[in-house]
């Protein structure tokens, strides 16, 4: 067996097609989105469809966008691409239409900040953060002068709802190919999940299935608004901006609890992000925090966390060497069937023909990660 023939036969799991909604995807290569700040007006111009194309070019099987929000309230970051506007919604067909023509598949990331955004920001600088509660975010609260967001009112829950609903309906006449739900990293759906940003004693409160409900009533606007055939992805994560050790589950029964409401409102795949995937989530078992919520939801997972990375994104941020690894592991857990998907970033970034590389065993031209591709559009 020649050498390239030995290498396609070790990572094969990972170029197995998958049918994802009415697309067959290729192989089981996702773009991680990663927000890149290179839409200045909240507008993607065609260096960001051109970005994205290469990443199909590339043999990505699914790309998933860099966070778009779906309000103005939704802003906290410069230059991220709004996901409302007739300017912004033309930019994102665009890259739709260039990533499509390249052979690959899209869906946009919907991303709300809720109570990182700061009075005076972008891009109207009148709008004031909004969060479940009048709490300023753990993540801002060593930062001088951060201000605590305004407690959202039931109208202000039903605005933020149908901006999401909306946003939705958008990326189907778009022409993308389904939609991920930004549920993580302690952003505005999260924020109701974690109990010190939610500290709510109305029906948003209490226990943590209780604050499943602002998620539950956006997929559900979000199911009504595209109908039962487009996917929908949510992205959870099992640690917090402010807090990076943070377990929202601490046992296979309060994970349940936590999915449930969540699968029975309209998810199709849950995506989990983790530091780095190989970590087992639990004691007592070896599956992650992917393979525990297929097991205990019987939905397709996503993956991710330092894929084809010696570190995890926490190292990079704090100015650490970060090398290429193998992704050996990687392949065992989804031969186990632990995941269907897999999510890679930080590599992508720096490689947009990662995957195929990958594929064709090239690994040694794999384009190293390094902390100054995050600045630029390669």
């Amino acid at each position: 067996m020649s050498t390239a023939a030995s290498t396609e036969k070790a990572v094969a799991a990972l170029f197995e097609p998958f049918t994802f909604g009415k697309a067959l995807l290729p192989n089981r290569v996702v773009m991680a989105p990663m927000t890149r700040s290179k839409s200045p007006g909240n507008v993607p111009g065609e260096d960001v469809a051109a970005y994205y194309r290469r990443r199909a070019e590339g043999g990505v099987g699914l790309i998933i966008t860099e966070g778009t929000p779906p309000c103005p309230a939704g802003h906290s970051y410069p230059d991220v691409p709004a996901f409302y506007g007739d300017k912004a919604l033309a930019g994102w067909k665009r890259v739709a239409d260039e990533v499509h023509a390249a052979g690959g598949f899209i869906i946009p990331q919907l991303w709300h900040v809720g109570s990182f955004r700061q009075p005076g920001m972008e891009p109207d600088p009148s709008l004031p953060g909004y969060g479940p509660s009048e709490v300023v975010h753990p993540a801002l609260a060593d930062k001088e002068g951060s201000k605590p967001p305004v407690a959202m009112t039931q109208q202000d829950i039903d605005d933020t709802i149908a901006a999401f609903a909306t946003a939705a309906g958008n990326a189907m006449k778009l022409g993308f190919d389904g939609v991920e739900l930004h549920g993580a990293h302690s952003y505005i759906i999260d924020q109701f999940f974690w109990s010190v940003t939610n500290q709510r004693t109305d029906q948003y409160g209490g226990d943590l299935p209780q604050r499943t409900r602002f998620a539950v009533e956006v997929i559900q606007a979000v199911r009504a608004a595209i109908g039962p055939d487009f996917p929908v992805v949510f992205l959870f994560s099992e640690w917090e901006q402010g807090d990076y050790r943070h377990q929202m589950a601490t046992t296979p029964d309060e994970l349940a609890a936590f999915l449930q409401p969540l699968s029975e409102a309209g998810v199709d795949y849950f995506h989990c992000s983790t530091r780095r995937f190989n970590d087992p989530e639990f004691e007592g078992s070896d599956l992650n925090l992917a393979g525990w919520t297929k097991k205990l939801t019987g939905k397709p997972t996503i993956t991710v966390g330092s894929v084809g990375l010696d570190n995890d994104f926490l190292r990079t941020y704090a100015g650490k060497d970060t090398q290429k690894a193998s992704i050996d592991a990687l392949i065992k857990r989804l031969e186990n069937d632990e995941f269907e998907l897999v999510a890679v970033g930080r590599a992508l970034l720096s490689d947009p023909a990662w995957s195929a590389k990958v594929r064709e065993g090239r690994e040694a031209d794999i384009v190293e990660f390094q902390r100054e591709h995050m600045a630029v559009l390669t």
